[in-house]
């Protein structure tokens, strides 16, 4: 199988919905310095753009595999858009605040998109919360796959398993437990509401 090139949004949006890691990886880096200097610049720091840019990046992800989803701009400018949104949302209610935002690129007013999003924030805080009590080794085991990109060899040298089959069940084990408990939290959350 040859290397697959993307040179153009249509080629994104159609390795995306086929759920391609190619172009996910690929699409991930090409726009994470557009997020990183605009946190840089408006009070924030890498870690926060970091963080920023995973949760931006995974509405995005989910908003294209929605049914009907058009995109009526360029993935740049609805990514970017995205972030700013939530970046404003973390500044209004933190003690940070800024006269006027610093703003190097074209933003989309999301309009309809904003229950999705306020939807999607409260699972990223809910899976937070879950991720909390977890527990060690399982909240570590899970961050150093998921979010540091540690294959499972690796996992497996660092938390003494066996082999790389052991630290491959124990990362299951551990997100049956995660699933569980955000589903009980979720379920408590909708009751409030």
């Amino acid at each position: 199988m040859g290397y697959k090139v993307y040179a153009s949004d249509e080629d994104y949006l159609r390795g995306l919905k086929a759920a391609d890691n190619v172009a996910i990886k690929s699409l991930y880096k090409l726009n994470y310095p557009m997020i990183l200097n605009f946190v840089l610049n408006n009070s924030g720091d890498e870690d926060e753009a970091k963080d920023l840019y995973q949760e931006g990046f995974i509405a995005f992800y989910e908003q294209v595999g929605r049914e009907g989803f058009v995109l009526t701009c360029k993935i740049k400018t609805y990514l970017y858009s995205i972030c700013r949104r939530l970046w404003l949302k973390k500044l209004n209610g933190s003690a940070r605040k800024m006269k006027k935002i610093s703003d190097d690129d074209d933003y989309v007013d999301l309009g309809s998109d904003l229950a999705f999003l306020s939807e999607n924030e409260l699972k990223f805080e809910l899976v937070g919360k879950a991720m909390d009590k977890l527990g060690e080794p399982c909240k570590s085991l899970i961050t150093d796959f998921y979010i540091h990109d540690l294959n499972m060899n690796e996992i497996s040298d660092k938390f003494g398993y066996t082999n790389s089959d052991n630290a491959k069940n124990q990362k299951y084990k551990c997100l049956q437990r995660l699933k569980k408990i955000f589903f009980i939290d979720y379920k408590e959350s909708e009751e409030n509401d």
